[in-house]
């Protein structure tokens, strides 16, 4: 189960503690077992700074406390507090991936039979896609939603979300497309055939926890092939 130790301290110093900190993260390279750490100070009392600190488990966080680095970085953290920090142990019981969420939702939607549902819950307004097939950046929710329009209009299609990563404020889907065409598609006729299409997009999230920015690396001219548009090239 997943651990989280939250450190809370008062200190005039802390800009020294950033050094100690960094000093400690340095000597124990290879080492610790923490998975993330996050520092913050409070916005009303700059004084007051708190430390997150994520392990993989308690038995992990008490391999890290018994690091004789950790031990000597605690007695030098004493001297920067004023008073004695205090620890708080947390097993984590629930942990949202509200990002990755997010970007899970957004293909749920677009792939979403009928008309295309309002994508302002999901997508900034001013969202700028990335696409390294077209000949320009995609830029503003209206010019996506006519960029989706094209495909949904040439095939009925899913996705098979394979794998997420998140990190920071950004997340990559690793997906699988399958769609039936049903109309004209960038000039090949409507074949009808069932195609299939693996890709990744890294989306960037804005502060407000919407899309702001995306990425996409997929197989086009695999799909072309599939739909034999290609055909006529080889002979």
């Amino acid at each position: 189960m997943t651990f989280v130790q939250l450190i809370e301290c008062r200190t005039r110093r802390f800009d020294e503690m950033d050094r100690l900190m960094d000093r400690w993260v340095e000597q124990t390279k290879g080492k610790r077992t923490a998975t993330h750490t996050l520092v913050g100070k409070d916005r009303t009392d700059a004084q007051h700074v708190v430390e997150i600190v994520e392990f993989p488990s308690y038995e992990e966080a008490m391999r890290n406390s018994r690091l004789p680095e950790t031990d000597k970085v605690f007695h030098e953290l004493l001297a920067l507090c004023e008073g004695t920090p205090t620890f708080t142990d947390l097993d984590v019981v629930r942990d949202e991936g509200l990002y990755a969420d997010t970007a899970r939702r957004f293909f749920d939607t677009i792939a979403e039979p009928g008309a295309l549902a309002p994508l302002d819950g999901l997508l900034a307004e001013d969202y700028h896609d990335h696409d390294p097939v077209e000949g320009q950046d995609t830029i503003g929710m209206d010019a996506m939603r006519r960029k989706l329009e094209m495909w949904r209009r040439a095939f009925d299609f899913s996705f098979l979300i394979e794998d997420q990563i998140a990190q920071g404020d950004r997340v990559c889907t690793r997906w699988l497309w399958t769609g039936v065409q049903q109309a004209e598609f960038m000039g090949v006729p409507n074949t009808g055939r069932q195609v299939t299409m693996a890709g990744t997009t890294v989306h960037r999230f804005d502060a407000g926890g919407k899309m702001a920015e995306g990425w996409l690396q997929y197989d086009r001219m695999g799909l072309l092939a599939q739909l034999g548009a290609l055909d006529a090239l080889e002979n």
